[in-house]
C-alpha cells in the first residue's frame, strides 16, 4: 500500500492533522478543511471520506470503507477501527415515497434525516456493516460483520445482525493493553 508523503498531506488542508497519519493514495477524501484526524491513524485503500469528519489517535479504516459526514459530522474516538466496507452515514433520504430523493434534487423537494454519527472509544465495526445518521456507538462497542446498526448502543456490548442487537457484555481487557502500549511510547494519557 503507497501512502501520501506528509508533505502532501499538509498541502491537502486538513482542519487536523496530527503525527504519524497514513493515508493511501488511493483513497478518495474530499472536504480536507472539515476532517480531523489525529496521531498514528491510518485510512486505507479505496476509501471515500467526506464531510465533516472527526477522527481519534490510533484509528483504522479498512480498505473500501465509505464514511459521508455530511453537514452534522462523524466522529470516530481514540482506538476505534473499521474493518473492510464499512459504510456510515449522517445523512439519508427519505425513501417512504413522501419526497424525492438523491443529490441532484433541490432540498425544498426532500426530506432528509440528517444527525451526527458517534463512535466511542475502542469500538470496533465489522466488515460490511452499516451506520445510520443519529446511531452513537457507545464506548468499548463491537459490532459483527455485516450488521445494521440504525439505534445507539449502550457501552461494552457486543452488538450482530439486522438490526443490530445486543448478544452479550464485551470484555475489557483491552483497556489494560492500551495503558500499556501508551506507557511504552512515553505518554500516560492521550
Amino acid at each position: 500500500m503507497a501512502y501520501y508523503s506528509d508533505a502532501e498531506l499538509k498541502s491537502m488542508g486538513f482542519k487536523f492533522l496530527g503525527k504519524n497519519v497514513k493515508i493511501s493514495n488511493k483513497a478518495s477524501i474530499y472536504n480536507c478543511d472539515q476532517i480531523s484526524i489525529s496521531d498514528n491513524s491510518r485510512i486505507d485503500d479505496f476509501c471515500v471520506i467526506s464531510g465533516k469528519v472527526t477522527i481519534g489517535k490510533f484509528v483504522h479504516i479498512a480498505p473500501f470503507c465509505l464514511m459521508a459526514g455530511g453537514y452534522f459530522g462523524i466522529t470516530m474516538n481514540d482506538f476505534s477501527g473499521l474493518a473492510y466496507h464499512v459504510q456510515i452515514f449522517s445523512q439519508s433520504d427519505d425513501y417512504s415515497g413522501a419526497t424525492l430523493t438523491n443529490p441532484t434534487v433541490p432540498s425544498i423537494y426532500k426530506s432528509e434525516i440528517k444527525s451526527a454519527v458517534h463512535l466511542g472509544r475502542h469500538v470496533i465495526v465489522g466488515a460490511g456493516s452499516i451506520v445510520f445518521p443519529g446511531v452513537n456507538i457507545a464506548e468499548g462497542c463491537s459490532v459483527g460483520a455485516m450488521s445494521l446498526v440504525h439505534k445507539s448502543t449502550d457501552p461494552w456490548g457486543i452488538y450482530l445482525g439486522n438490526p443490530a442487537r445486543r448478544v452479550k457484555n464485551r470484555k475489557k481487557d483491552l483497556i489494560l493493553l492500551e495503558k500499556k502500549l501508551l506507557q511504552e511510547m512515553g505518554s500516560d494519557s492521550i
